[in-house]
């Protein structure tokens, strides 16, 4: 005799997922992901806040020359440089850190879906 084929919505009650979520790993997992990105996005929020600010008020300030562009063009490239900056920071630290905890969280869930469908 063949064993029934779960349907989905009995794998899915096989696995207490607040429970796992309510685990130390995932809470630490998730405090450092929080740690990393929200700090950064609000520093990044501000830098870009301050440089429409200053584009639309501090026009005199802006259009000074300098280094043969003005300030103005120099902030813009500047948002580029850090906006590339932030993302190789965040690529580094979510495959360094974040990553490893993330595999062995999947491949722990995965084993108890997978027991659990049995």
């Amino acid at each position: 005799m063949t064993e029934p084929v779960p349907t989905p919505e009995k794998q899915w009650d096989s696995v207490d997922y607040v429970a796992f979520q309510a685990r130390p790993e995932f809470r630490e997992l998730k405090h450092r992901f929080r740690s990393f990105v929200f700090p950064l996005a609000v520093a990044f929020m501000l830098w870009f806040l301050l440089y429409v600010v200053l584009a639309a008020y501090a026009h005199d300030l802006m259009a000074t020359p300098m280094l043969g562009l003005n300030v103005g063009l120099w902030f813009g490239l500047a948002q580029f440089i850090t906006t590339f900056a932030i993302t190789m920071a965040y690529v580094r630290v979510a495959n360094r850190r974040l990553d490893p905890r993330t595999a062995a969280l999947r491949a722990e869930l995965e084993a108890m879906e997978e027991e659990g469908t049995r």
